[in-house]
């Protein structure tokens, strides 16, 4: 688990990447709102239609190599972004990052089902190191490119590089000869009814996520009048958002993960609302409980969605994780055609419809048998 946990932590440092180098984008070459928000679209456009894909494919056969070739691949993405002159070449540059965090994350999030057991807290730190990744991206982009500029940016490949060999070779010796049989026997029932609801449910927080994202840099940038401002605001939501993954699975332990999903989108519709309405400075709390109440459902998706398809953790994984993620990116250009036709702050104001929308759905979901009696099928092919 702390060799998943560090590797999600790589990965995800990429998407998170994303939106640290929007605003340097937007200053150095001029972008609009529309513009800035393709960006984003690039990060998830491919990985929103292969992402499913890929979890198909390892429910079919396991692929632990894709997990460092997943990572390496978004990395080289983030690395290119900054060289191409041309927007097509940046915007096909996020493009390959993004196809390298699909390929990841369905056969790393089998993998981590399997090792954490029917436990909620397992979990919760596999997700706690997607979200680690996505707080230190800024933190790592940040100063990279206020020293070089976005010239510098193949520096920025380095952790997928280092992480991706030291991944592959451990993957290697924990193979072994081992069998490849499909374990099905005993899954259960696969339920797509309840499946398609959480699926609502975690396209409304992806949507709400993804905006917060691309635009909030920018927003708190305008707030307070400093581009450092925009980015440690970033910080905060990625990292309060590391917190409240962990704290998830912990509320779930006592309370439920129905309880605790449903509370939590309550909660973050009068929060997001403060983000865009708060002057000055106390925009930084507000941001910080937004986070919270976005980030505790999120590692509760991943193990409902494998809980109501039991037989397809890797479908299951491939579309709570990604189809269902990724699509907040395919949106983020609606946002920001919000904030041209409008301002930014109704754009992110906007945003709160989607945390009710978010709740009613959850109302359809039920707490459903604990995935532990049946093992996923063994990591056999040499990485």
């Amino acid at each position: 688990m702390v060799l998943l946990a560090v590797g999600h932590a790589v990965d995800d440092l990429y998407q998170g990447a994303v939106p640290a180098i929007v605003p340097f984008l937007v200053a150095e070459r001029h972008y609009g709102y529309l513009a800035a928000s393709g960006i984003t679209l690039a990060a998830t456009l491919l990985s929103s239609v292969v992402q499913p894909l890929f979890g198909v494919l390892t429910d079919r056969r396991p692929m632990p190599w894709l997990v460092p070739l997943g990572m390496t691949v978004a990395g080289a993405g983030i690395g290119l972004s900054g060289l191409g002159s041309s927007y097509a070449a940046t915007w096909l540059a996020i493009c390959l990052s993004g196809l390298g965090v699909a390929a990841y994350h369905p056969e790393s999030a089998r993998i981590a089902r399997r090792v954490a057991g029917a436990g909620h807290v397992g979990m919760s730190w596999f997700s706690l190191g997607g979200n680690v990744g996505f707080a230190l991206g800024p933190v790592l982009v940040t100063p990279v490119l206020q020293a070089g500029g976005l010239g510098a940016s193949p520096f920025l490949v380095l952790p997928a590089v280092a992480a991706g060999l030291g991944t592959a070779m451990l993957l290697r010796r924990l193979s072994g000869p081992r069998s490849a049989a499909q374990h099905t026997a005993s899954a259960g029932r696969d339920d797509w009814r309840r499946f398609g609801l959480l699926t609502v449910v975690v396209i409304g927080r992806s949507i709400v996520t993804f905006g917060l994202n691309t635009f909030l840099a920018l927003w708190v940038t305008q707030r307070v009048g400093s581009r450092t401002a925009g980015e440690v605001a970033l910080v905060v939501l990625f990292g309060v958002g590391a917190l409240g993954t962990l704290l998830g699975g912990v509320l779930a332990g006592r309370w439920g993960r129905i309880r605790t999903v449903r509370t939590a989108y309550a909660l973050s519709v009068p929060a997001v609302a403060a983000v865009a309405l708060v002057p000055g400075y106390a925009v930084f709390p507000m941001v910080a409980i937004a986070a919270l109440t976005l980030y505790v459902p999120f590692s509760l998706h991943v193990t409902l969605g494998q809980d109501y398809l039991p037989n397809r953790l890797g479908t299951a994984s491939g579309v709570t994780l990604g189809l269902a993620v990724s699509v907040g990116g395919i949106a983020a250009p609606a946002v920001g055609a919000i904030a041209n036709a409008t301002s930014l702050q109704w754009a992110l104001l906007s945003l709160t419809v989607l945390p009710v929308i978010a709740s009613l759905a959850a109302r359809g979901l039920t707490d459903p048998p604990q995935h532990g009696q049946v093992r996923p099928p063994e990591p056999t092919e040499a990485a």
